[in-house]
């Protein structure tokens, strides 16, 4: 039986605390404005205590956090939120705060690597041990297993400001990232394409060019990836793929760009398989932070 835990997914605007078991087994939880650390992280701790004395302990915390963040276990600042440009959440101890204030071990990691991990435990990445998940939406992120294992390195992953080609002529727009201007993100992620068309994304036609252009961007970016992870499957989320049409045009364009280098037939016949959407929808962050508290249980690294 999998052990009762708590999660809580921190955005930039909301939180969401809960504790359960897993997808089928949310026994309560609180959706709490983000406002300053002390006040929501202290609404957050209140919430546990709260569930502890209705349902006893809980085994482990984990924090699914909106970033820049420290995900080391073995680095002095680990826990923190750290470079963020969310005024007042700089260099925030959130983890040890609420580790401390519950006496309870607590995983933490960024949103969408917490993200890759849900879809592997319980969603569409499962019967895989290496897989990968980008989100595109405000901005670009990604996370991913090797063998079922979350990646970190110096930080964590950051997918989105990889380099990729840029015809100038193509498409002449500068780019929305403010640090790197034309990299994946800064070409292909919601408000790019918003400054680049002159209107949002979703209200875009099926059969406009911004698609064709977005998919191959997103393929270049999956390519990259494909030859240097070689992952198992890809997981496509984000409010820019919700256009119903986009997911079947980057599986076209990764086999045209690979043409046929990766002799897998995963790419090859079953390329509909391999890159997918995501399984669990809005319920990804809070049933990801209880998969990272499980997973902390489970390898007794509390």
């Amino acid at each position: 039986m999998s052990p009762l835990v708590g999660g809580i997914e921190a955005g930039g605007t909301k939180f969401v605390c809960a504790v359960g078991t897993g997808p089928n087994d949310i026994r309560d939880q609180l959706r709490i404005a983000t406002t300053t650390p002390r006040e929501t992280i202290g609404h957050a701790i209140r919430f546990f205590q709260s569930q502890r004395e209705k349902l006893g302990p809980l085994s482990a915390i984990g924090i699914a956090s909106f970033g820049p963040i420290d995900p080391v276990r073995r680095s002095p600042t680990f826990g923190y939120i750290t470079s963020t440009p969310k005024p007042g959440w700089g260099n925030i101890d959130f983890a040890g705060s609420v580790g401390r204030a519950l006496d309870i071990p607590v995983g933490f990691d960024t949103d969408v690597n917490v993200a890759a991990l849900v879809e592997w435990r319980w969603g569409a990445g499962q019967g895989v041990e290496n897989l990968i998940y980008l989100t595109i939406g405000t901005g670009i992120g990604g996370g991913g297993l090797v063998n079922g294992r979350l990646m970190h390195g110096l930080i964590h992953p950051e997918m989105g400001h990889i380099r990729i080609p840029h015809d100038l002529q193509a498409d002449p727009y500068p780019g929305h990232c403010p640090y790197h201007g034309d990299c994946l993100e800064g070409l292909a992620c919601g408000p790019a394409m918003n400054e680049r068309w002159q209107q949002a994304s979703e209200s875009l036609p099926p059969d406009h060019p911004a698609w064709a252009l977005e998919a191959n961007y997103l393929a270049l970016a999956l390519v990259n990836f494909i030859c240097t992870l070689s992952p198992e499957r890809i997981v496509l989320g984000g409010g820019v793929m919700s256009q119903t049409q986009l997911i079947g045009l980057v599986r076209d364009k990764v086999q045209q760009l690979l043409n046929e280098y990766v002799q897998s037939p995963a790419i090859l016949s079953r390329v509909d398989e391999y890159i997918v959407s995501p399984a669990l929808g809005d319920r990804s962050g809070v049933l990801g932070a209880f998969a990272l508290a499980q997973q902390l249980v489970a390898r007794g690294t509390c």
